[in-house]
C-alpha cells in the first residue's frame, strides 16, 4: 500500500511540474504578445500577475510532492495544494474562456479534483497503517 501512496505522490508532482510549463507561454504572451492570449497581456500586462504567479508555485509544490514521503500529513498537504489552485482555476474560468483555452481550464481542474479525491483516500490509508498511541 506504501508503493502505491508513493505512486499517486509522485504522479501528483508530475502533474504539477508539467502543468508549471504553462509559465514561458504565459510570459511569452505576457512580454512580447505571442500565443492566445498575447494581444491582450500586451495591452494589459498586469492581468498575466495571478498565472504567471500560479505557475512557479505548481512546480514548487510538484518538487515537493516528488520528494515527500508517503505519510499522511504529505497527502494532506496534497489535498490543500489541489484545494488551492483548482478554486483558484474556478474564480479565474473567465481567463479561460477569454484566452480560448476552455479546454485546458477543463482538463487542468478535472485533474486538481481527480489528485483531491485520490490524496484523500491515499491519507485515509495511511492513517489507517499508522501506530496508535497508547
Amino acid at each position: 500500500m506504501t508503493a502505491i501512496r508513493k505512486t499517486i505522490l509522485r504522479a501528483d508532482a508530475i502533474f504539477l511540474i508539467v502543468a508549471g510549463g504553462g509559465f514561458a507561454a504565459d510570459l511569452l504572451s505576457t512580454y512580447f504578445g505571442a500565443g492566445d492570449v498575447g494581444l491582450a497581456l500586451v495591452q494589459a500586462p498586469l492581468a498575466a500577475v495571478g498565472a504567471l504567479g500560479a505557475y512557479p508555485i505548481a512546480v514548487i509544490f510538484g518538487v515537493l510532492l516528488w520528494r515527500a514521503e508517503p505519510v499522511r500529513a504529505w497527502h494532506l498537504s496534497a489535498v490543500a495544494i489541489h484545494g488551492l489552485l483548482g478554486t483558484f482555476n474556478l474564480i479565474f474560468w473567465p481567463t479561460f474562456a477569454a484566452a480560448g483555452r476552455l479546454a485546458v481550464g477543463c482538463i487542468t481542474t478535472m485533474l486538481h479534483g481527480i489528485f483531491v479525491a485520490l490524496q484523500l483516500s491515499a491519507a485515509h490509508a495511511a492513517a489507517a497503517r499508522a501506530p496508535r498511541p497508547v
